[in-house]
């Protein structure tokens, strides 16, 4: 909540003496680019998961349009919506058999284009989920490569080899699925024998392109004009990284699911990372350059070090980069400042924003995260009923003071949908419910990310919360989710929402992405983190105790009783604020 101003316009409590705080040298430069995208909040809409108009249980595109009004008031930039296109939804729509087109579940094309242009009617642009790493087994082309001849163009699109060993019974490589199991599927020849294989880096229902082909390439450029013809604010690129796989496919020392060992760094794994990647997006970036409002892309490469990180977002290649160290960072200080430091020194060196993000649709929420003790959560995997089960109360103070403090960096931010209610995951949920991949093909050995893409509350009293008018819901919601329904939230000022709002509308009026930015440190406090953006002072408690304050005007406290403590010089455990600095 933000402090109450009194008739001057100023807060109405000030600390004077402080803590013996210094001023760490300038680590960021304010940004002299006014591009949109280098401040841009984005939210982030899950459609099957945030407002179903037709009972069906199944969130869809017109339940987002007559929402638009309430994600306006948050202030956010631009909402980047998960994909919505003709699919099987073996993965929840990230299998795509239509990449033009809307799937009859979410509604029409007709629908899609109402949104764009109502959102544009509240200044928010809409970022289109691209997925160019795989598609659907649906999809025409891969049913046409099906149908062709083993060297035909048709499966010249895909990753089509034969086997290895007597009968060709041995998989081309040693590659597996990120969801588990063998990355090669088998198919059978027109006679019924065994034929080739193809690669999946996914389910078996998700056959990767080859993007060594110019035909790909052709056909995804087609696809980028296809939206932004159709008023679309730009593009989140799926698995990023991935679409290109070394030449030959060899095989590979790392773990089986595709990620580093000791000897087998990730800079040299074949499935990922490839240097070819860069010419396709310069090409995607032209293509977007032509077209007005500035239409940005956005990777989701998963790529590290920080500095390689920063080769996606060099000029002339994406506009933004998810930032996921920041993201995978535990409750703790020095992790936190070392990934903050290091993320903007290597996207200041190509002149590009660093984003930062604690919660998405395929990781725990943060609310959720951060109720436990420190425990190093597997991208891709939540917590289910026989794990150890999060401090909601704390999970959601230490939730409210992390947002607070990452909207005070300078740079872009996402967040998701439910996250400004102070949603956690369902962490009950029963296993018969459970439709993630990830959790089918390990036999539930991973528990998968359904429990982070439950319906969201939006009416304390009524079914499905309000999700649904029917009460239908794709996912069963946790049964104490009425005290964070939106209704209940909407007035009451110490609410998580109002906690958003306040903070965005501060943001946006402070300066905050544009900022400049220099750590603020305090010896005696090793468990508190402090930056100073600009003007304005921002500090991060991470400890279990109240600590001292360094002198300023209160803006916005995470806790909403952190004016008491305020006006005492002091900072709640687990909880953080925005100050204005006062210069002697």
């Amino acid at each position: 909540m933000s402090l109450p101003l009194d008739a001057s316009g100023t807060p109405d409590t000030q600390i004077t003496s402080g803590s013996p705080y210094a001023l760490q040298p300038l680590l960021h430069e304010s940004s002299e680019g006014e591009q949109w995208w280098r401040r841009a909040v984005i939210y982030q809409i899950y459609p099957r998961s945030f407002k179903d108009s037709t009972g069906s249980g199944m969130g869809d595109l017109a339940g987002i349009t007559a929402e638009l009004p309430k994600i306006a008031t948050l202030g956010v930039d631009a909402i980047w919506l998960s994909p919505f296109f003709p699919s099987p939804q073996k993965d929840a729509g990230y299998d795509v058999s239509d990449y033009r087109g809307v799937d009859p579940l979410f509604g029409t094309m007709e629908d899609a284009k109402t949104l764009i242009s109502t959102a544009a009617s509240f200044g928010i642009r809409i970022i289109i989920d691209i997925v160019p790493n795989h598609c659907s087994n649906e999809h025409e082309l891969f049913k046409a490569a099906l149908a062709a001849a083993p060297g035909s163009g048709e499966r010249a699109m895909f990753h089509f080899a034969d086997g290895l060993g007597e009968g060709g019974n041995t998989p081309p490589n040693n590659w597996f699925s990120l969801f588990g199991g063998s990355g090669w599927t088998r198919v059978p020849n027109p006679d019924g024998t065994p034929g080739q294989y193809y690669f999946h880096l996914f389910d078996a229902t998700q056959p990767d392109f080859n993007w060594r082909n110019p035909e790909v390439q052709e056909e995804f450029e087609t696809t980028l004009r296809f939206w932004l013809d159709a008023g679309a604010g730009g593009f989140r690129i799926d698995v990023a990284h991935a679409m290109f796989k070394k030449e030959g496919l060899p095989n590979w020392g790392g773990a089986p699911d595709g990620t580093p060992r000791p000897g087998f760094p990730f800079a040299d794994a074949p499935m990922f990372a490839q240097p070819e990647l860069h010419q396709v997006f310069a090409r995607w970036r032209e293509i977007c350059d032509e077209y007005p409002g500035e239409p940005v892309l956005c990777s989701e490469a998963n790529v590290r070090p920080l500095t390689r990180l920063a080769d996606w977002v060099a000029p002339g290649q994406m506009h933004q980069s998810f930032n996921f160290d920041y993201l995978r960072t535990l409750w703790d200080r020095d992790a936190l400042a070392t990934v903050i430091g290091e993320s903007l020194q290597a996207f200041d060196a190509v002149d590009a924003p660093t984003t930062w993000v604690l919660s998405n649709h395929d990781v725990s929420r943060h609310a959720t995260r951060f109720g436990l003790d420190n425990v190093a959560l597997d991208l891709g995997d939540g917590i289910g009923p026989r794990d150890p089960q999060p401090d909601t109360a704390l999970g959601l103070a230490r939730a409210r003071a992390a947002t607070v403090f990452m909207l005070g960096l300078p740079g872009g931010a996402y967040l998701y949908q439910g996250e400004e209610l102070g949603l956690g995951d369902h962490t009950t949920l029963a296993d018969h419910f459970r439709q993630d991949p990830t959790f089918l093909r390990s036999n539930g050995e991973r528990i998968g990310r359904d429990g982070c893409r439950v319906p969201i509350p939006w009416v304390h009293d009524a079914p499905a919360y309000g999700f649904s008018p029917t009460g239908n819901t794709w996912l069963p919601q946790p049964t104490d989710w009425a005290k964070l329904a939106r209704d209940v939230q909407q007035d009451d000022p110490a609410s998580t929402l109002n906690l958003y709002r306040t903070a965005l509308a501060l943001r946006s009026e402070l300066g905050l992405g544009l900022g400049s930015l220099a750590f603020f440190k305090n010896p005696d406090l090793p468990e508190v983190l402090a930056i100073r953006n600009s003007n304005t002072i921002s500090v991060l408690n991470l400890s279990a105790v109240s600590v001292p304050l360094p002198a300023g005007e209160p803006l916005l406290y995470s806790d909403p009783d952190g004016a008491t403590l305020a006006a005492q010089g002091l900072l709640g455990a687990n909880s953080a604020i925005w100050l204005r600095a006062i210069d002697h």
